[in-house]
């Protein structure tokens, strides 16, 4: 790999978890020095909300923890599968759908589930929907500080996989 490692988050609309990984890994990657090295991005699967600034219970609690969130959400698709070093989806019907974009072999290895990364998520939860990030949207408030909770971790352990990336190009 030459150059930047790119990585782009996925979930449905882009305007819940995907922004919110999006801008966690952000500023890990500025924590650790990383900017320019490694580039973040974020879309989504479906085009429920294209051009929309995140949910704003999600702007609310990045807010709350310091984490600003500058995005317009768009849609994945199939064309840049091959831009991205890694995809990373949000929850297992979506990795099936980023999946099912992949047209070789070699592709399957650039698309993950974010909390793949988690150290704390035991394999032992089974399939990969006990890997899930749940979609807050229909939900309570508290949805969306249990999303940053479930990724905060995950993509400090990603950072920790960029970095091995990073130090092997």
């Amino acid at each position: 790999m030459k150059g930047a490692v790119r990585v782009c988050f996925v979930c449905l609309g882009n305007i819940c978890r995907s922004p919110a990984a999006e801008a966690v890994l952000r500023r890990l990657v500025d924590e650790a020095g990383l900017t320019g090295v490694v580039q973040v991005d974020s879309a989504g699967t479906s085009r429920y909300h294209l051009g929309d600034r995140p949910d704003s219970r999600t702007l609310a609690e990045a807010a709350r923890r310091g984490i600003p969130i500058e995005h317009r959400a768009r849609r994945f698709t199939r064309h840049e599968l091959s831009e991205w070093d890694l995809v990373i989806a949000m929850d297992a019907q979506n990795l099936r759908d980023l999946r099912a974009l992949v047209s070789d072999d070699d592709g399957l290895d650039r698309v993950h589930l974010l909390r793949e990364f988690d150290p704390s998520a035991s394999a032992a939860l089974g399939t990969s929907a006990g890997l899930d990030v749940p979609d807050p949207y229909y939900g309570e408030d508290d949805g969306f500080s249990d999303m940053f909770d479930l990724i905060e971790p995950a993509c400090r352990g990603l950072l920790e996989h960029l970095q091995t990336l990073v130090v092997h190009q």
